[in-house]
């Protein structure tokens, strides 16, 4: 248990967005993506995830996506949903449902649900959920995280003062519960394990500094190998070793990652952010990201996500 608590005491835990949501037609979105973690609490009507066996949600139920994965979520009966692509959805996303601000209204509506989106970092590096290859999952009703939600919501709603300190307290807490919940039912116990050990490895945590830091230059594994001081044939095997992953794909995750934080928070042109990421041809750079994505970076500029409603 004491692993554990040095890995929850080095997140560092970032809020990204609140909403209270009502469906208006249901809807089936395939690989439905973002770079955040997503927490939904269904409060009323239908909510189910999966592609070959879909699970269902219930009402007080949390769904769980972690940043990173694909998923394939419906909101609405399954039996009438449309489906859509993430594309379509995003773009068209007020014809399927609709935000509300009014705090007394939260868990009250028909077909409704709340979601907060957060990322949680180990050493502000690398992304804890991400790193444990965790797919989405269900969260059973649990009365602490339902609280702590809802409040998240109110306060997000609201202009109160130390409105901001308080999210951040509560999106804390919700993290650490999720981790909890995990623990306490047994999941994901080998993912566990390994990642309990490999960030401990001070090695692999200047890798991931440096990255991190040097996004847009030489992040070749000849350079990798210089920061953890092992030889070239080896990091990328040590890498994958420690994390189930090569460097090369977790540089373009990260990359990645970041060119989808600058579209949605600067102006900067995507030959710009492109060239911040380490791609300096530019039309390379878009292939990579509608790859990623499932849509072009235009569009995840001037789309709202589920998460902007």
């Amino acid at each position: 248990m004491e692993d554990y608590n040095k890995i929850i005491e080095s997140l560092g835990v970032k809020f990204v967005k609140a909403r209270h949501i009502r469906i208006l037609q249901p809807i089936t979105i395939k690989n439905f993506y973002d770079v955040q973690n997503s927490l939904t609490i269904l409060y009323d009507g239908e909510v189910s995830f999966g592609s070959e066996e879909s699970q269902k949600v219930e009402e007080g139920d949390m769904l769980f996506i972690p940043g990173g994965k694909h998923a394939t979520v419906t909101y609405g009966n399954t039996a009438t949903a449309k489906t859509v692509s993430n594309e379509e959805f995003m773009t068209n996303r007020d014809n399927y449902i609709e935000g509300g601000n009014d705090p007394a209204l939260i868990g009250k509506l028909p077909n409704s649900f709340g979601l907060i989106s957060f990322e949680a970092k180990v050493f502000d590096t690398v992304n804890f959920f991400t790193s444990l290859d965790v797919p989405p999952f269900l969260i059973k009703r649990d009365d602490q995280i339902a609280i702590t939600i809802n409040q998240i919501l109110t306060e997000d709603m609201l202009d109160t003062p130390g409105k901001g300190r308080i999210i951040k307290i509560k999106t804390e807490e919700v993290v650490i519960e999720i981790i909890r919940y995990i623990l306490k039912n047994k999941l994901f116990v080998e993912q566990l394990v390994t990642n309990s050990t490999y960030f401990k490895d001070p090695r692999l945590i200047d890798i991931f500094a440096y990255i991190k830091d040097n996004l847009g230059g030489d992040l070749s594994n000849k350079v990798l190998a210089n920061v953890a001081n092992v030889s070239e044939d080896y990091v990328g095997q040590y890498f994958k070793m420690l994390t189930g992953i090569n460097p090369q794909d977790y540089i373009e995750y990260q990359r990645m990652e970041k060119a989808v934080d600058l579209l949605r928070t600067s102006k900067k042109s995507i030959r710009a952010i492109g060239s911040d990421v380490g791609y300096k041809d530019t039309a390379y750079f878009c292939r990579r990201f509608k790859m990623m994505f499932g849509i072009p970076a235009g569009k995840m500029r001037r789309r709202e996500s589920l998460m902007n409603v």
